[in-house]
Protein backbone atom coordinates (compact mmCIF):
# COMPACT_ATOMS: atom_id res chain seq x y z
CA UNK A 1 0.00 0.00 0.00
CA UNK A 2 1.34 3.43 -0.97
CA UNK A 3 2.41 5.65 1.93
CA UNK A 4 0.52 8.95 1.85
CA UNK A 5 1.20 12.42 3.17
CA UNK A 6 -1.50 11.75 5.79
CA UNK A 7 0.49 8.73 7.03
CA UNK A 8 3.58 10.90 7.42
CA UNK A 9 1.64 13.64 9.21
CA UNK A 10 0.05 11.17 11.63
CA UNK A 11 3.36 9.45 12.44
CA UNK A 12 5.20 12.76 12.89
CA UNK A 13 2.39 14.32 14.92
CA UNK A 14 1.99 17.31 12.61
CA UNK A 15 -0.49 18.57 10.02
CA UNK A 16 -0.46 17.63 6.35
CA UNK A 17 0.28 21.29 5.63
CA UNK A 18 3.46 21.07 7.70
CA UNK A 19 4.58 17.95 5.85
CA UNK A 20 3.91 19.68 2.54
CA UNK A 21 5.96 22.69 3.61
CA UNK A 22 8.88 20.44 4.58
CA UNK A 23 8.69 18.47 1.33
CA UNK A 24 8.53 21.63 -0.77
CA UNK A 25 10.92 23.72 1.38
CA UNK A 26 8.27 26.42 1.61
CA UNK A 27 7.10 28.39 4.59
CA UNK A 28 8.42 28.59 8.10
CA UNK A 29 8.83 25.23 9.84
CA UNK A 30 10.76 24.82 13.07
CA UNK A 31 14.09 23.07 12.46
CA UNK A 32 13.41 20.26 14.94
CA UNK A 33 9.96 19.68 13.45
CA UNK A 34 11.33 19.60 9.92
CA UNK A 35 14.00 17.12 10.95
CA UNK A 36 11.35 14.89 12.58
CA UNK A 37 9.21 14.99 9.44
CA UNK A 38 12.17 14.06 7.21
CA UNK A 39 13.04 11.20 9.57
CA UNK A 40 9.49 9.84 9.34
CA UNK A 41 9.57 10.22 5.55
CA UNK A 42 12.72 8.09 5.50
CA UNK A 43 11.30 5.50 7.91
CA UNK A 44 8.03 5.06 6.02
CA UNK A 45 9.57 5.26 2.57
CA UNK A 46 7.22 8.08 1.54
CA UNK A 47 7.73 9.26 -2.05
CA UNK A 48 5.91 12.53 -2.84
CA UNK A 49 4.01 12.77 -6.09
CA UNK A 50 5.69 14.63 -8.89
CA UNK A 51 3.54 17.65 -8.15
CA UNK A 52 4.70 17.68 -4.55
CA UNK A 53 8.38 17.43 -5.20
CA UNK A 54 9.09 21.11 -4.83
CA UNK A 55 12.54 20.41 -3.42
CA UNK A 56 13.71 20.31 -7.02
CA UNK A 57 13.30 24.08 -7.01
CA UNK A 58 15.59 24.69 -4.07
CA UNK A 59 17.75 23.27 -1.32
CA UNK A 60 16.56 21.05 1.50
CA UNK A 61 19.64 21.98 3.53
CA UNK A 62 19.83 18.29 4.36
CA UNK A 63 22.64 15.81 3.69
CA UNK A 64 22.03 12.09 3.32
CA UNK A 65 24.37 9.41 4.63
CA UNK A 66 24.27 5.78 3.52
CA UNK A 67 26.09 3.12 5.55
CA UNK A 68 26.04 -0.70 5.66
CA UNK A 69 25.29 -0.89 9.39
CA UNK A 70 25.78 1.06 12.59
CA UNK A 71 27.37 -1.99 14.23
CA UNK A 72 30.74 -1.53 12.49
CA UNK A 73 33.23 -0.78 15.28
CA UNK A 74 34.47 2.53 13.88
CA UNK A 75 31.19 3.76 12.41
CA UNK A 76 30.30 5.81 15.46
CA UNK A 77 33.45 7.92 15.17
CA UNK A 78 32.91 8.51 11.43
CA UNK A 79 29.30 9.46 12.05
CA UNK A 80 30.25 11.85 14.86
CA UNK A 81 32.69 13.62 12.55
CA UNK A 82 29.94 13.98 9.95
CA UNK A 83 27.36 15.23 12.45
CA UNK A 84 29.71 17.82 13.96
CA UNK A 85 30.50 19.27 10.53
CA UNK A 86 27.00 19.14 9.07
CA UNK A 87 25.31 20.69 12.11
CA UNK A 88 27.91 23.46 12.31
CA UNK A 89 26.89 24.40 8.76
CA UNK A 90 23.20 24.46 9.77
CA UNK A 91 22.35 21.37 7.70
CA UNK A 92 20.30 18.38 8.77
CA UNK A 93 21.32 14.74 8.33
CA UNK A 94 19.25 11.81 7.05
CA UNK A 95 20.85 8.47 7.90
CA UNK A 96 20.17 5.32 5.86
CA UNK A 97 21.42 1.81 6.64
CA UNK A 98 21.32 -1.34 4.53
CA UNK A 99 20.40 -3.69 7.36
CA UNK A 100 17.49 -5.07 5.34
CA UNK A 101 19.26 -5.54 2.04
CA UNK A 102 17.28 -4.84 -1.12
CA UNK A 103 14.35 -3.36 0.82
CA UNK A 104 16.67 -0.83 2.44
CA UNK A 105 18.10 0.11 -0.96
CA UNK A 106 14.59 0.58 -2.40
CA UNK A 107 13.63 2.93 0.43
CA UNK A 108 16.84 4.85 0.03
CA UNK A 109 16.28 5.17 -3.72
CA UNK A 110 12.79 6.51 -3.04
CA UNK A 111 14.28 9.29 -0.94
CA UNK A 112 16.71 10.14 -3.73
CA UNK A 113 13.76 10.41 -6.11
CA UNK A 114 11.94 12.61 -3.62
CA UNK A 115 14.93 14.97 -3.43
CA UNK A 116 14.87 14.60 0.35
CA UNK A 117 18.52 15.65 0.57
CA UNK A 118 20.97 17.73 -1.43
CA UNK A 119 24.00 15.43 -1.43
CA UNK A 120 25.14 12.06 -0.11
CA UNK A 121 27.95 10.74 2.08
CA UNK A 122 28.59 7.00 1.73
CA UNK A 123 30.36 4.24 3.57
CA UNK A 124 29.74 1.79 0.77
CA UNK A 125 27.39 -1.13 1.45
CA UNK A 126 28.27 -4.30 -0.45
CA UNK A 127 27.38 -4.36 -4.16
CA UNK A 128 26.04 -0.80 -4.36
CA UNK A 129 28.90 1.00 -6.14
CA UNK A 130 27.32 0.69 -9.60
CA UNK A 131 24.05 2.10 -8.27
CA UNK A 132 25.85 4.97 -6.56
CA UNK A 133 27.81 5.73 -9.71
CA UNK A 134 24.55 5.95 -11.67
CA UNK A 135 23.13 8.35 -9.09
CA UNK A 136 26.25 10.48 -9.33
CA UNK A 137 26.04 10.56 -13.12
CA UNK A 138 22.41 11.59 -12.72
CA UNK A 139 23.49 14.68 -10.82
CA UNK A 140 23.53 13.66 -7.15
CA UNK A 141 26.66 14.97 -5.38
CA UNK A 142 28.35 12.04 -3.58
CA UNK A 143 31.45 11.66 -1.41
CA UNK A 144 32.65 8.17 -0.47
CA UNK A 145 34.30 7.48 2.89
CA UNK A 146 36.88 4.64 2.85
CA UNK A 147 36.76 3.56 -0.80
CA UNK A 148 38.32 0.11 -0.03
CA UNK A 149 40.39 0.41 -3.18
CA UNK A 150 37.41 0.77 -5.52
CA UNK A 151 38.47 4.24 -6.78
CA UNK A 152 35.04 5.57 -7.80
CA UNK A 153 34.59 8.38 -10.29
CA UNK A 154 33.21 10.66 -7.56
CA UNK A 155 35.19 12.17 -4.64
CA UNK A 156 36.44 9.99 -1.79
CA UNK A 157 38.31 10.21 1.52
CA UNK A 158 40.78 7.40 2.21
CA UNK A 159 43.66 6.57 4.54
CA UNK A 160 47.20 5.32 4.00
CA UNK A 161 46.49 1.60 4.31
CA UNK A 162 49.72 0.52 2.62
CA UNK A 163 51.86 2.76 4.82
CA UNK A 164 49.88 1.61 7.85
CA UNK A 165 50.76 -2.01 7.11
CA UNK A 166 54.40 -1.05 6.55
CA UNK A 167 54.57 0.82 9.86
CA UNK A 168 53.31 -2.27 11.71
CA UNK A 169 55.98 -4.40 10.01
CA UNK A 170 58.80 -1.96 10.72
CA UNK A 171 57.81 -1.81 14.38
CA UNK A 172 57.84 -5.60 14.73
CA UNK A 173 61.13 -5.89 12.87
CA UNK A 174 62.75 -3.27 15.12
CA UNK A 175 61.67 -5.36 18.11
CA UNK A 176 63.44 -8.40 16.66
CA UNK A 177 60.31 -10.17 15.40
CA UNK A 178 61.11 -11.96 12.15
CA UNK A 179 58.43 -14.69 11.85
CA UNK A 180 55.10 -12.86 11.61
CA UNK A 181 51.62 -14.23 11.02
CA UNK A 182 49.21 -11.93 9.17
CA UNK A 183 45.44 -12.28 9.69
CA UNK A 184 43.77 -10.28 6.91
CA UNK A 185 40.28 -8.99 6.27
CA UNK A 186 38.22 -10.06 3.23
CA UNK A 187 40.69 -10.36 0.37
CA UNK A 188 38.46 -8.58 -2.18
CA UNK A 189 38.81 -5.30 -0.26
CA UNK A 190 41.46 -3.00 -1.70
CA UNK A 191 42.40 -1.80 1.78
CA UNK A 192 43.19 -5.39 2.76
CA UNK A 193 45.48 -5.85 -0.23
CA UNK A 194 47.19 -2.55 0.54
CA UNK A 195 47.77 -3.43 4.20
CA UNK A 196 49.19 -6.82 3.27
CA UNK A 197 51.40 -5.45 0.49
CA UNK A 198 52.76 -2.70 2.73
CA UNK A 199 53.52 -5.16 5.51
CA UNK A 200 55.24 -7.66 3.22
CA UNK A 201 57.34 -4.95 1.59
CA UNK A 202 58.91 -4.20 4.98
CA UNK A 203 58.80 -7.69 6.52
CA UNK A 204 58.29 -10.56 4.03
CA UNK A 205 56.13 -13.47 5.17
CA UNK A 206 54.19 -16.33 3.61
CA UNK A 207 52.30 -17.06 6.82
CA UNK A 208 48.99 -15.39 5.90
CA UNK A 209 45.46 -16.39 6.93
CA UNK A 210 42.56 -14.68 5.18
CA UNK A 211 39.86 -13.70 7.65
CA UNK A 212 36.75 -11.53 7.67
CA UNK A 213 37.44 -8.81 10.27
CA UNK A 214 35.63 -10.76 13.02
CA UNK A 215 36.87 -11.80 16.46
CA UNK A 216 36.22 -15.40 15.48
CA UNK A 217 38.47 -15.24 12.42
CA UNK A 218 41.39 -13.95 14.50
CA UNK A 219 40.85 -16.60 17.15
CA UNK A 220 40.53 -19.47 14.66
CA UNK A 221 43.59 -18.39 12.70
CA UNK A 222 45.79 -18.63 15.77
CA UNK A 223 44.21 -21.87 17.01
CA UNK A 224 44.74 -23.55 13.64
CA UNK A 225 48.32 -22.33 13.24
CA UNK A 226 49.28 -23.41 16.75
CA UNK A 227 47.68 -26.83 16.19
CA UNK A 228 49.65 -27.25 12.96
CA UNK A 229 52.94 -26.56 14.73
CA UNK A 230 53.67 -23.41 12.72
CA UNK A 231 56.22 -21.14 14.32
CA UNK A 232 55.51 -17.42 14.58
CA UNK A 233 56.70 -14.73 16.99
CA UNK A 234 54.21 -11.99 16.12
CA UNK A 235 50.77 -11.37 14.60
CA UNK A 236 49.54 -8.47 12.49
CA UNK A 237 45.73 -8.50 12.41
CA UNK A 238 44.00 -6.27 9.86
CA UNK A 239 41.59 -4.82 12.40
CA UNK A 240 41.33 -4.53 16.17
CA UNK A 241 38.35 -6.89 16.45
CA UNK A 242 40.26 -9.78 14.88
CA UNK A 243 43.31 -8.80 16.96
CA UNK A 244 41.14 -9.27 20.07
CA UNK A 245 40.42 -12.82 18.86
CA UNK A 246 44.16 -13.36 18.40
CA UNK A 247 44.81 -12.25 21.98
CA UNK A 248 42.08 -14.53 23.28
CA UNK A 249 43.46 -17.58 21.46
CA UNK A 250 47.03 -16.92 22.60
CA UNK A 251 45.94 -16.53 26.20
CA UNK A 252 43.94 -19.78 26.03
CA UNK A 253 47.02 -21.55 24.62
CA UNK A 254 49.21 -20.29 27.46
CA UNK A 255 51.28 -17.99 25.24
CA UNK A 256 52.48 -14.76 26.80
CA UNK A 257 51.87 -11.47 24.96
CA UNK A 258 54.21 -9.82 24.17
CA UNK A 259 56.98 -12.03 25.62
CA UNK A 260 56.22 -15.05 23.43
CA UNK A 261 54.22 -13.41 20.64
CA UNK A 262 53.67 -9.72 19.90
CA UNK A 263 50.34 -8.55 18.46
CA UNK A 264 49.48 -5.49 16.34
CA UNK A 265 46.00 -4.50 15.17
CA UNK A 266 44.55 -1.86 12.87
CA UNK A 267 41.98 0.97 13.39
CA UNK A 268 42.50 1.99 17.06
CA UNK A 269 38.86 1.68 18.04
CA UNK A 270 38.13 2.53 21.72
CA UNK A 271 38.30 -1.16 22.70
CA UNK A 272 42.01 -1.30 21.77
CA UNK A 273 43.02 0.50 24.96
CA UNK A 274 41.12 -2.01 27.09
CA UNK A 275 42.21 -5.41 25.77
CA UNK A 276 44.56 -7.55 27.90
CA UNK A 277 47.21 -6.43 27.31
CA UNK A 278 46.33 -3.07 25.69
CA UNK A 279 46.71 -3.34 21.94
CA UNK A 280 49.40 -1.81 19.79
CA UNK A 281 47.59 -0.78 16.61
CA UNK A 282 47.61 1.38 13.50
CA UNK A 283 45.24 4.28 14.05
CA UNK A 284 42.86 5.34 11.31
CA UNK A 285 41.62 8.94 11.82
CA UNK A 286 38.00 7.84 11.59
CA UNK A 287 36.36 10.95 13.04
CA UNK A 288 38.51 13.13 10.80
CA UNK A 289 37.45 10.99 7.82
CA UNK A 290 33.82 11.87 8.54
CA UNK A 291 34.64 15.55 9.04
CA UNK A 292 36.69 15.76 5.84
CA UNK A 293 34.07 14.01 3.71
CA UNK A 294 31.31 16.25 5.07
CA UNK A 295 33.36 19.38 4.38
CA UNK A 296 34.03 18.21 0.81
CA UNK A 297 30.35 17.62 0.18
CA UNK A 298 29.23 20.92 1.73
CA UNK A 299 31.86 22.82 -0.24
CA UNK A 300 30.63 21.15 -3.41
CA UNK A 301 27.04 22.09 -2.60
CA UNK A 302 28.29 25.65 -2.13
CA UNK A 303 29.78 25.69 -5.62
CA UNK A 304 33.42 24.79 -4.90
CA UNK A 305 34.89 22.19 -7.29
CA UNK A 306 35.87 18.93 -5.61
CA UNK A 307 39.32 17.33 -6.12
CA UNK A 308 39.67 14.67 -8.80
CA UNK A 309 42.02 12.53 -6.70
CA UNK A 310 41.03 10.96 -3.36
CA UNK A 311 41.77 12.97 -0.24
CA UNK A 312 44.29 10.84 1.67
CA UNK A 313 44.59 11.05 5.47
CA UNK A 314 47.60 9.54 7.27
CA UNK A 315 47.51 6.53 9.58
CA UNK A 316 49.60 6.45 12.77
CA UNK A 317 51.16 3.61 14.77
CA UNK A 318 50.00 3.65 18.42
CA UNK A 319 52.33 1.63 20.64
CA UNK A 320 50.89 -0.16 23.68
CA UNK A 321 51.78 -3.27 25.69
CA UNK A 322 50.89 -6.00 23.17
CA UNK A 323 53.90 -5.02 21.04
CA UNK A 324 56.08 -2.52 22.87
Amino acid sequence: MRVTIADVAREAGVSKTTVSRVVNAKGEVDGATAARVREVIAQLGYVPSSGAVGLARGSSRTVGMLVPSLTWPWMGEVLQGVVDTVEAADYGLLLFTCNRGAESVRRFTGQVSARAFDGLLVVEPENTLDHLTALHRGGLPIVLIDDRGHHPEFPSVVTTNREGGASAARHLLAAGRTRPLVVTGPRHFGCVRDRLDGFRAALPTDLVVHGDFTERSGRLAVEQLLASGAQFDSVFAHNDISAAGVLRALRAAGRSVPDDIAVVGFDDIPMAEHTEPPLTTVRQPTRRMGETAARLLLSHLGGTPVPDAPVVLPTELVVRHSAP
